[in-house]
């Protein structure tokens, strides 16, 4: 897997949360897997970075917990911006996804 462009973060992630909502649950989580940074054409660099900013801004607000999985090795800086100091992991091997996967929903939700 290689990080690529022609994505829109925060549009999915709006469409994410509205599906979420419509689900009765406990705890609600959003995890995004991404390749990397948010881009797409027009949907430019400092833009991208807000939007989706926003969108996990709201999707908070409406009870979601959104987590980021991603492989991008230059992503803490951005992800910081978006996420937080600790709500994503950069992935240094895609193949470790299905072990680490556990792991970071026990520790979203506090299950064991």
């Amino acid at each position: 897997m290689t990080p690529l462009q022609q994505n829109r973060d925060g549009a999915a992630i709006r469409h994410a949360v509205q599906k979420l909502l419509r689900c009765p649950a406990r705890h609600r989580l959003l995890v995004l897997l991404s390749d990397g940074r948010p881009l797409d054409g027009e949907y430019g660099e400092e833009y991208a970075l807000e939007d989706t900013r926003m969108a996990l801004r709201e999707a908070r607000q409406q009870g979601i917990s959104p987590f980021c999985l991603t492989i991008d090795q230059q992503a803490s800086s951005y992800l910081k911006r978006m996420y937080g100091d600790v709500q994503y992991l950069v992935l240094d091997n895609i193949l470790t996804l299905p072990e680490r996967l556990p792991r970071v929903y026990q520790r979203l939700t506090g299950r064991s």
